[in-house]
């Protein structure tokens, strides 16, 4: 075989390594402009600082949870109970600011989540449970529990003036839950990138077997991930409620999946060990201008399922065929 039959068959293997990986970790910008471009030309409303500032805050407490989530898949979990946190929290946030003052309610909702992601973490790790099926569980005892909390009714706040700071108030034309969704992109994105625990979430997603024996303590690193998960649910669970002035227990039914949507198109792997946050915000983004773009031009929301399900099938394809060719 001659020397330019060898460069030619090794460009040839390198062009098919390069392919799948530029789909799955840039396809979601290309994609994210040509939908942009799209809605400017189709609709004279959607650029426009105000429907900006409008698909951020209605899209706010999904983009921080799915953060939370984007951890936990890259470290090799799922979390399918994050709806239920996010309708507990909300209701344990309006209890409390009833009971005990507007902070300790704000507060209190976040931390039910964190301490939710912590049993979801430890249910995984030390109890060695499928995470798809033990979220699920959970996900099913968490909304029960939030029913019984509540009693079936919607918890009000009585002190609205409040308890609505955070789901409405504003500070330079944006919404503090826009700040709060900027403030834990930064945070995650420094804990990703900028830590020694980023790097071991990915070693454990990666390759459990090989972390741990690398000195990687791997069930740790994951339950850590299912913590975090369970504190963005309850922040997008207490900053709704705040928006509302109410806690419900069927609150957010239906909202993980687009959680996971966003998060799978946005290139992270379901299988663990790639993902990256800025991504994700991009999928959150592109979800929220299909359903904006969608009401501006009066399209039948039915369409949106299709659209979403379709998107999900090629980000999963996508992967795999990534993974295939690199391995």
């Amino acid at each position: 075989m001659s020397t330019m039959d060898t460069t030619a068959d090794s460009l040839r293997g390198r062009l098919k390594e390069f392919r799948p990986a530029v789909l799955r970790d840039y396809g979601i910008v290309f994609a994210f402009i040509a939908l942009f471009v799209t809605l400017a030309f189709s609709s004279d409303v959607f650029v426009s600082q105000q429907n900006f500032m409008n698909i951020l805050d209605q899209w706010s407490a999904i983009g921080i949870m799915a953060v939370g989530s984007t951890l936990v898949f890259i470290a090799g979990g799922f979390d399918l109970s994050i709806s239920a946190v996010y309708a507990l929290a909300g209701i344990i946030a309006a209890k409390a600011a009833n009971a005990m003052g507007v902070e300790v309610g704000l507060l209190l909702g976040c931390l039910i989540g964190l301490g939710v992601g912590i049993c979801n973490g430890a249910i995984v790790t030390v109890g060695r449970i499928n995470p798809f099926m033990a979220t699920l569980a959970s996900s099913l005892m968490i909304r029960g529990l939030a029913l019984a909390v509540s009693g079936g009714f919607l918890v009000r706040v009585a002190d609205e003036k409040g308890f609505d700071v955070i789901g409405r108030g504003e500070f330079l034309g944006a919404k503090y839950s826009v700040y709060m969704f900027a403030g834990v992109i930064i945070v995650a994105w420094l804990l990703l990138h900028r830590t020694t625990f980023g790097r071991y979430m990915y070693a454990a997603g990666g390759n459990a077997e090989a972390a741990r024996l690398s000195g990687v303590r791997v069930n740790l690193v994951r339950a850590t991930t299912y913590a975090l998960s369970g504190l963005t649910a309850g922040i997008g669970g207490m900053i709704v409620a705040s928006r509302v002035n109410t806690g419900q227990a069927d609150a957010g039914i239906g909202i993980e999946f687009d959680v996971i949507a966003a998060v799978v198109i946005g290139g992270t792997s379901i299988l663990g060990g790639a993902g990256a946050i800025w991504r994700t915000i991009l999928g959150v983004l592109m979800l929220a201008m299909i359903g904006n773009g969608f009401n501006l031009l009066n399209v039948d929301a039915v369409y949106r399922q299709i659209i979403y399900g379709a998107i999900i099938i090629a980000a999963v394809g996508i992967d795999a065929w990534s993974r295939r060719s690199s391995s």
